[in-house]
C-alpha cells in the first residue's frame, strides 16, 4: 500500500513538473510569436479603496490573486507599479494571448473585484505582434548588429511610449519608409544591450498606430535613446509620442498588492 501511494505521489510531482514546464514554454512562445495581441491596462486607485480598513484591503487582494490564477491558461499577465513615478496612474498590467477575447475576459473578471471596483481605467493600449517589416531591406551590417543579445541581468524599469503616425506617413512609398526606418535603426544600435524592446502594431485595433515597450536597467540610456531618436526624419511623422509616457518598475502582482493594502 505505501509503494503505490509513493508512486502515484511521484506521478503527481511529475506531471506537476511538466505542467509547470509547458507554462514556461508557452509563455516564451506567446512573447516571441507574431499574431500575439497585448492588452495595457492602466489604472488608478480611487480614494474609496484607501479609506477601507487594512482587513477589506486585504480580502480584495485575494480576490486579484484568484482571478490571475483563474486565466493562467489562456493568458500571461505581466504587472508594473507607477506610484511613485507617476500622478497619473498607479500601476498597470500587460496582457498577451492568441484571442483578444481572453484579454477582454481577464481584465472584466479583475475590475468586478472588491479592489476593481475602486481601480479608474485611465488608459488601455491595444495591439498585435508582427513579423518585421524592414529589415529583410537593410544592409548585412546592420542585419548583423541587430542580432545583438541585450546585457544578461535585471532590468527593473519599464518604459511604454504610445505612438501615432500622421497620414503623410502612410502614403510614402515602402522604399521611402525603408530609409527612414534605416536611419531610425541606426540611431538605436548603440543601445541594443542595454535597453529592450518590444513593438505592438495597433492600427484599427486602437487610436495609436504602435505601442512600444522598453525595459532596461540605466535609464540614462534609455534618455539618449530617445533624444536620438527625435532626431532622425522618421521623427517628423510622429504625429503622437507619448501622451502618455509610462514610466515604471516590473513587480510581481503579490508586491504591487501589497502595497496598496498597506
Amino acid at each position: 500500500m505505501k509503494v503505490v501511494t509513493l508512486a502515484a505521489g511521484v506521478m503527481l510531482l511529475i506531471a506537476a513538473s511538466a505542467q509547470v514546464v509547458v507554462a514556461q514554454v508557452d509563455r516564451e512562445k506567446l512573447l516571441a510569436d507574431p499574431g500575439v495581441y497585448g492588452t495595457f491596462a492602466v489604472f488608478k486607485v480611487a480614494d474609496g479603496w484607501w479609506q477601507m480598513d487594512k482587513a477589506a484591503r486585504s480580502a480584495g487582494a485575494a480576490e486579484v490573486k484568484t482571478v490571475f490564477q483563474k486565466h493562467a491558461e489562456k493568458v500571461i499577465t505581466d504587472s508594473y507599479l507607477l506610484r511613485g513615478l507617476s500622478e497619473k496612474a498607479d500601476f498597470f498590467v500587460r496582457v498577451h494571448s492568441t484571442e483578444m477575447l481572453n484579454n477582454q475576459n481577464f481584465l472584466v473578471d479583475l475590475m468586478s473585484t472588491s479592489l476593481g471596483k475602486h481601480l479608474i481605467n485611465t488608459h488601455t493600449f491595444n495591439g498585435i505582434t508582427k513579423k518585421v517589416n524592414y529589415v529583410p531591406g537593410f544592409p548585412d551590417d546592420l542585419k548583423e548588429a541587430l542580432k545583438t543579445k541585450p546585457d544578461p541581468g535585471a532590468k527593473p524599469y519599464v518604459i511604454v511610449v504610445p505612438i501615432r503616425k500622421d497620414a503623410e506617413w502612410w502614403i510614402t512609398a515602402q522604399d521611402g519608409r525603408g530609409a527612414m526606418m534605416k536611419e531610425h535603426t541606426d540611431a538605436t544600435v548603440a543601445y541594443l544591450k542595454t535597453v529592450k524592446r518590444k513593438l505592438y502594431h495597433a492600427s484599427g485595433l486602437d487610436d495609436l498606430d504602435f505601442i512600444t515597450y522598453f525595459e532596461t536597467a540605466k535609464l540614462d540610456d534609455f534618455n539618449n535613446l530617445v533624444i536620438g531618436l527625435e532626431r532622425v526624419k522618421e521623427n517628423r511623422h510622429n504625429a503622437q509620442f507619448g501622451n502618455p509616457v509610462l514610466l515604471g518598475t516590473i513587480r510581481p502582482v503579490d508586491e504591487i498588492l501589497e502595497i496598496l493594502t498597506r
